[in-house]
């Protein structure tokens, strides 16, 4: 009985010392993956919380409700809202905070007890307070900061993966929405074609032949039309699981994209600007340095280690009704190793850190190097394309109907001519398309919107729009 009272007498003392708090309780969520569907089916371009959402942008903040077109800019932004890649990634920037907490928290004092067995008249009890030396617990939170940076880097790489996604997508819809208006054009052209050469073989004016091929070019036309407008569907099915919206909600949504047909030129991206900026602005180069600052507070933590750390505490012992109070102090002595293992393990993960820095660098601007030069071979081939259309429409089929008006040439004449620049057209579009996507692969290369009108809108905190 007096062990116990003594017991009862040291665990008053000691305990008061121990958090206060009260410990956290466990709190289911369960999922369920019919509800989630149905949540990811109801989402839509006139989601409230979008308009929120778009509204925290300044630029955004008095636009018009619901818009009339929707740019780049504004596609973005919902896919901001809407993806579930970046609130995957918010979810991991959380998790690495909450490891800053976890490397800061203070090692807790341990209570050990001894009693007497078989004696009732012997009794042991012990309090240690866990000393941590050499800086440990300082490098291990540098280190879960550098993680943490680590993890906002990747979170702003996919805010960038999901803005190019968006942007490709986008791309795909207006192309196919115009390569559709030219061959409904074109087909247009076949069929009259085709029926005034029909008129005259009726009339014995010209032969088979030239009837029979007529009517093949109208049908390929016909046919490059049909493909161009299933295209359209399925360009706009691309778009919107780029946003994280059903398909459905894109249905007579209209798109617009400013200067789309103007591309800027290639000297206006002078190549030591562009690589300079690429370094800077490159996410990758940046997560290879945070990943770097990691490797090395990693190795200060294990050098660190060579020192041990103590218990320190005081002791208690009862015997035959006799009480003793002493210190306690509990070291782990470096007799068989110095953490040599761990601090050259340690050493190759810096220096591979480092090497993984310069590479990126030497890839970052190998890249931008790349898409420099495929930007400027599009870039001419748009040109070129551009300059024999102009010549087409601005000069062959107005001198081609002042022929016809003055009955100096034929109707056929002029439909050539106007075939001639419907084909010069899909070679215009074309070389458009390739111009614009060498100019995305030069942004990626960049990390950086090259037009300012479609430059990408910070990523807003209260984004929600993933969470079903």
């Amino acid at each position: 009985m007096k062990t116990l009272q003594n017991l009862v007498l040291v665990c008053a003392v000691l305990l008061p010392t121990a958090s206060c708090a009260p410990p956290q309780q466990y709190h289911p969520v369960p999922l369920s993956p019919a509800l989630t569907a149905q949540h990811l089916e109801e989402r839509s371009l006139s989601d409230g919380g979008l308009e929120q959402f778009i509204r925290q942008n300044p630029a955004l903040s008095a636009a018009a409700w619901p818009p009339a077109k929707w740019d780049l800019q504004l596609l973005t932004l919902a896919a901001f809202y809407f993806s579930p890649d970046l609130e995957a990634a918010r979810a991991q920037v959380v998790t690495a905070q909450a490891a800053i907490v976890t490397a800061g928290m203070k090692p807790n004092p341990t209570l050990s007890v001894s009693p007497g067995i078989p004696s009732p008249y012997l009794f042991d009890l012990s309090f240690a307070i866990p000393v941590v030396t050499a800086g440990k617990r300082r490098y291990q939170i540098q280190a879960a900061r550098n993680l943490s940076e680590a993890a906002r880097l990747n979170l702003a790489q996919t805010v960038w993966t999901v803005r190019s996604r968006v942007r490709v997508a986008l791309l795909d819809v207006l192309v196919a929405e115009r390569s559709v208006d030219l061959w409904r054009v074109a087909e247009g052209l076949q069929s009259d074609r085709v029926r005034r050469l029909e008129k005259r073989l009726d009339a014995g004016e010209t032969a088979r032949p030239a009837v029979e091929s007529a009517r093949a070019d109208l049908f390929n036309a016909r046919l490059a039309a049909r493909a161009a407008l299933g295209r359209i569907g399925e360009t706009r099915a691309a778009l919107a699981a780029a946003i994280g919206i059903p398909e459905a909600a894109l249905e007579n949504v209209q798109f617009d994209w400013h200067d789309f047909s103007q591309p800027p030129a290639p000297g206006s991206f002078p190549a030591a600007e562009v690589r300079r900026d690429a370094v800077l602005n490159r996410l990758d180069v940046r997560q290879a340095l945070a990943e770097y600052g990691v490797a090395e507070s990693a190795l200060q933590l294990e050098i660190a280690r060579q020192k041990p750390g103590f218990s320190l505490g005081p002791g208690y012992t009862y015997e035959q009704g006799d009480n003793f109070f002493s210190p306690v102090l509990s070291v782990t002595l470096p007799i068989f190793n110095r953490n040599q293992g761990p601090i050259a393990e340690a050493e190759a993960r810096r220096k591979q850190a480092a090497d993984h820095l310069v590479a990126t660098e030497a890839r970052v601007i190998a890249d931008t190097g790349q898409a420099l030069a495929q930007y400027r071979s599009a870039y001419a081939q748009f040109d070129e394309a551009q300059q024999v259309l102009a010549n087409l429409r601005q000069l062959q089929e107005p001198m081609s109907r002042e022929q016809v008006a003055a009955g100096e040439a034929d109707w056929l004449s002029l439909n050539a001519v106007l075939l001639q620049g419907s084909a010069a057209t899909g070679v215009w579009i074309k070389a458009l398309f390739q111009t614009q996507s060498a100019l995305g692969v030069l942004e990626a290369a960049m990390q950086k919107p090259l037009q300012p009108e479609d430059d990408v809108p910070p990523v807003l905190p209260a984004a929600a729009g993933g969470k079903p």
